[in-house]
């Protein structure tokens, strides 16, 4: 049976370890799982990905904070998140096409007032709407695709935590 992973990609938990056992325990696991998985360690921060050969495009990263708490335990605060590169050019994208439309609405709305033809402001800015939707569809679907890794990821993360 296929786990889980709610929509909400943030998650929190509670490691019953202490912070510097975990710390060790994904250090172990590191070379243990290299090179089929990718685990990187700073301070209190650990990224797991998948390794070069599994990877895709829609491949997600998971990246965990620790916190040491009061009580010996260890908080762990969980990010799945796309690949940075993949996510700058997203972001980028979106950059582009708002600029594009906010230029060919401001040029629109000066033609209308002026009387002149506008028709070509207005397919931009129908294709720029039409973008929009194309790129939160991509990204959908990239993240639906993704969700069996980012099952791997969780039973990496979980032979640790718990």
């Amino acid at each position: 049976m296929e786990k889980n992973i709610t929509l909400r990609l943030r998650f929190y938990t509670v490691a019953t370890k202490s912070f510097d056992t975990v710390l060790k325990e994904f250090e172990e696991l590191k070379s243990e799982i290299e090179p089929d998985y990718k685990v990187k360690i700073l301070d209190n921060h650990i990224w797991i990905s998948l390794g070069v050969l599994q990877r895709e495009k829609y491949s997600p990263h998971l990246h965990l904070q620790l916190e040491p708490m009061e009580d010996g335990n260890t908080a762990v605060n969980g990010l799945y998140g796309p690949d940075p590169v993949l996510w700058t050019f997203f972001i980028f994208l979106h950059f582009l096409i708002a600029v594009i439309f906010l230029v060919a609405s401001v040029s629109a709305y000066t033609k209308v007032r002026l009387h002149q033809n506008y028709t070509i402001e207005i397919i931009i800015i129908a294709l720029m709407l039409f973008s929009w939707f194309l790129l939160y569809y991509m990204a959908r679907r990239n993240r639906k695709k993704g969700m069996p890794q980012m099952n791997q990821l969780q039973t990496i993360m979980e032979r640790v935590i718990h």
